[in-house]
């Protein structure tokens, strides 16, 4: 296999961020070095990125973590790439699939797409035109939850990206607004901290990181007095 190349150049920084709450990548790559680097760059964007480095591992951790889109080298061990996406397609995944490979040709793109993938990119490819890819196809990937949640004095707009209490606008981070996200979604159910590590972050969090119990916090103060979260001891978090 020809090994791919990231190209980053200054448009990065301008590159929009993710349309949903939280925007969940499965990279799939078999160069264990470029995987690496394109996950790490998703991850600069806000994302929340798993990685895997064969097609049957794919298929494994795709109904695992149910991803908006995979970024999918077509040329992989075990399973091919074209064989991962037929087998998306049958367990009925609504992942938006972005082809990766070294063969440019246009015979090879239209079977490609052919096959079932929405997208295709030849390496080697900037950064900046994959990060503009995998955010385009997460704004055409099925909604996760209603546009518009509402729970007592809460309501939260998942597409505009807006939190408002008793008619107050307040403005939360991309991790902040996945987790009340996840909370309203759960309706009034306990969620769990190991939840919302795995849903709002990712496989590369620590899993004894604070992060989960420090941005709960932070949220509380966001959205004000009374607190809207309820905290079950040993068990996570929950709304009334």
């Amino acid at each position: 296999m020809v090994r791919g190349r990231v190209r980053r150049d200054r448009r990065d920084r301008h590159l929009p961020g993710p349309v949903t709450a939280v925007l969940r990548v499965l990279v799939v790559e078999d160069d264990t070095i470029l995987a690496g680097l394109i996950a790490k760059g998703l991850r600069e964007h806000d994302m929340v990125v798993d990685v895997v480095h064969d097609g049957a591992a794919a298929v494994t951790r795709a109904v695992e973590v149910d991803p908006d889109v995979v970024v999918l080298d077509r040329d992989l061990p075990v399973m091919h790439g074209d064989d991962v996406t037929r087998a998306l397609i049958r367990q009925g995944s609504t992942a938006r699939i972005l082809m990766l490979t070294a063969a440019a040709s246009l015979d090879s793109r239209v079977e490609g797409l052919l096959l079932g993938a929405d997208d295709y990119l030849p390496k080697p490819f900037a950064f900046s035109e994959l990060i503009a890819r995998v955010t385009a196809l997460g704004r055409r990937a099925p909604a996760r939850v209603p546009t518009v949640w509402r729970r007592g004095d809460l309501h939260v707009d998942v597409g505009r990206h807006e939190v408002h209490r008793a008619g107050r606008a307040i403005t939360l981070n991309r991790k902040e607004f996945g987790v009340l996200t996840e909370l309203m979604r759960a309706d009034g159910e306990v969620v769990s901290a190991e939840h919302l590590l795995s849903r709002v972050w990712d496989e590369h969090a620590d899993p004894f990181t604070t992060a989960v119990r420090t941005t709960v916090k932070t949220l509380r103060q966001k959205l004000g007095r009374p607190d809207p979260i309820v905290t079950v001891v040993g068990r996570g978090y929950r709304l009334p």
